[in-house]
């Protein structure tokens, strides 16, 4: 394997972690984005609240997108739909 397919293998690995965390955090990902656009509306006295208001929904749409939400196939079952033994 060369070095070119180790770049490439990390940079998935880490597009999955982003993904899983992204997925894990999309509430707090969200009030950020809300947060910066309140904060920009604000700086820009409302003349581009509109637009502003678009470019958030996109945001978090791209967000969630991205975002790696476990299923309930795989949140804490092991992926198979049942509990792990004990």
């Amino acid at each position: 394997m060369g070095l070119m397919d180790n770049l490439k293998g990390k940079a998935e690995e880490l597009k999955e972690r982003a993904s899983e965390l992204a997925g894990k955090h999309h509430d707090q990902i969200d009030s950020m984005v809300d947060k910066a656009g309140g904060a920009i509306d604000k700086a820009t006295k409302g003349k581009y609240s509109d637009k502003i208001e678009h470019g958030a929904s996109k945001a978090k749409g791209a967000v969630d997108d991205f975002a790696h939400k476990p299923g309930p196939r795989e949140e804490g079952t092991g992926g198979n739909g049942r509990a792990p033994h004990a």
